[in-house]
């Protein structure tokens, strides 16, 4: 799914990806919401949005993947 406009990802950088889906009846307004408290309290970003003709929104959120390396 890689796009030819995208950076190709940082060596050693590890993301996690979480796919929403929302029905055409939520208002713009309340999807713009939802998803901006996934951002604030679960450290989630914009990856891509999808809409579909039949107005069905898909999107993809990421956030990285912090791995504690031992230091001792």
């Amino acid at each position: 799914m890689a796009r030819a406009d995208r950076r190709p990802p940082a060596a050693g950088v590890e993301w996690e990806f979480d796919k929403v889906t929302f029905t055409r009846e939520l208002p713009r307004g309340v999807v713009t919401k939802l998803l901006v408290e996934r951002a604030e309290h679960g450290g989630w970003e914009l990856d891509r949005v999808r809409i579909t003709p039949d107005g069905l929104r898909r999107v993809v959120l990421r956030r990285k993947i912090i791995r504690a390396v031992r230091t001792a």
